[in-house]
């Protein structure tokens, strides 16, 4: 079995990486990186995203405002990106959701442009990835009133995932995918760990989230998808699994989500 991975969630528009983005992706070919999603969070970066899709038809972009931008540039950035996902542009909405850690004073708005990017998901047909941090009752109250298709939930993943093990269930009971990112590689992740060990091979997505969360033996470096591997490495640890297994099934699992061949 061959190494293919697929880096279900990339900031490549990013400033930290966009100057350089050619020799960057070139090391995550040289990792074996296969497929990016590549997250686009404003006017600035979905440009960007679109022009890299055209130079490289193995990157895929996802739209969507942050929680933590939503009540400053929701009302901007929700037509354009409304736009080129019913143009068929956009492989996911997202990254969209709600972070009460940070931002709590602005949950309000956090929650309507929610509801407006799941609206947009379900009219395009296309899945959604979700950021949740300190909210997740909020979110699943709104998963469950907004996002459901024939009495079942539509597509989605939660991105870096950091809650606990009860709140992870919570996510798989719902038949989303779950994703982790380089933190699960830190010393004191004990309960992302378990986290881990205990989710389903076939609801499991990987992620850099770079330029953010290097893993561990790149902690203080600006992250980029070429760090995958470490990553997937600790996970096959955890689950006993091969790294080509954890590999393989994440990639299968991010072409299924993103409803790719």
């Amino acid at each position: 079995m061959s190494l293919s991975f697929f880096d279900s969630h990339a900031h490549l528009g990013d400033e930290a990486l966009y100057p350089n983005i050619d020799s960057i992706l070139e090391r995550a070919k040289k990792a074996n990186l296969s497929n990016i999603l590549n997250i686009c969070t404003n006017v600035e970066t979905l440009e960007r995203g679109l022009l890299l899709q055209k130079s490289y038809p193995w990157i895929f972009n996802a739209a969507a405002t942050t929680p933590h931008d939503a009540e400053k540039e929701g009302e901007v950035v929700f037509p354009l990106i409304a736009h080129h996902a019913r143009q068929g542009d956009l492989a996911a909405i997202g990254e969209t959701g709600l972070d009460y850690y940070y931002y709590k004073e602005t949950q309000e708005s956090q929650k309507h442009f929610l509801r407006l990017y799941l609206q947009l998901a379900l009219e395009c047909e296309l899945p959604v990835v979700i950021h949740c941090r300190d909210a997740f009752s909020d979110l699943f109250q709104i998963l469950d009133e907004e996002y459901i298709v024939n009495g079942k939930h539509a597509t989605g993943v939660l991105h870096c995932f950091t809650g606990t093990l009860a709140e992870a269930k919570e996510v798989i009971a719902r038949g989303w995918y779950l994703s982790l990112s380089g933190i699960v590689t830190f010393k004191k992740s004990h309960e992302l760990k378990e986290v881990a060990k205990w989710v389903p091979l076939n609801q499991l997505l990987i992620e850099t989230d770079a330029p953010y969360l290097a893993p561990h033996t790149k902690r203080g470096s600006v992250n980029e998808p070429g760090y995958l591997p470490e990553t997937a490495s600790l996970i096959a640890q955890a689950k006993g699994l091969t790294l080509e297994e954890v590999a393989a099934a994440t990639s299968t699992n991010c072409f299924n989500f993103l409803k790719k061949s």
